[in-house]
């Protein structure tokens, strides 16, 4: 399987003819995006393929590689020839300084909503138990034990929930 480093894609996007294709959700992409991607959550790439020019060389890229990897096994198992996967992704991007588009009003992502939550949740739990009643040190601990939880189970309903409120459905 084909790979390039993001300092690669940039080269490959100053000499163009080349098509970017970014397999995030549409929250994550309206957060922070490389100028001139497409978007094609990884979830829609069999119902959206035809989008895409067989003709040019395809580079796809998510947070970190993972999803653009699963990605690029797909767009090779539907014909696709010349895919090359964006190893570290944005997150390889951003580490680098590139630059990149914004929507001014992109919600924080889902990871950095659950951690707000999360903390403010422990410390409400801690003031109570300091102020109103010792027995509200259950929320905290409660908390706590359902982050070390769902990280042993890979799998966060705390992030689901968040994910359906509406600041996060804004998003075209």
């Amino acid at each position: 399987m084909s790979e390039c480093t993001v300092l690669g894609l940039r080269e490959q996007l100053e000499n163009g003819e080349i098509h970017l294709v970014d397999v995030r959700e549409k929250m994550e992409f309206a957060g922070g995006r490389v100028s001139g991607a497409s978007l094609i959550p990884l979830g829609e790439l069999e119902k959206r393929h035809k989008e895409l020019d067989h003709s040019k060389p395809i580079y796809v890229m998510c947070r970190t590689g993972r999803r653009s990897s699963e990605a690029q096994r797909k767009l090779q198992a539907l014909g696709f020839t010349n895919v090359v996967n964006v190893s570290g992704g944005i997150e390889a991007w951003k580490k680098e300084s590139l630059p990149l588009e914004k929507d001014e009003y992109a919600p924080w992502s889902i990871e950095r909503q659950v951690r707000f939550t999360a903390g403010l949740l422990v410390l409400t739990g801690v003031l109570l138990s300091l102020f109103v009643h010792p027995y509200f040190i259950a929320i905290p601990g409660f908390i706590g034990f359902g982050l070390a939880f769902t990280a042993t189970i890979d799998w966060c309903g705390m992030g689901l929930l968040i994910a359906k409120m509406p600041w996060n459905k804004r998003v075209a």
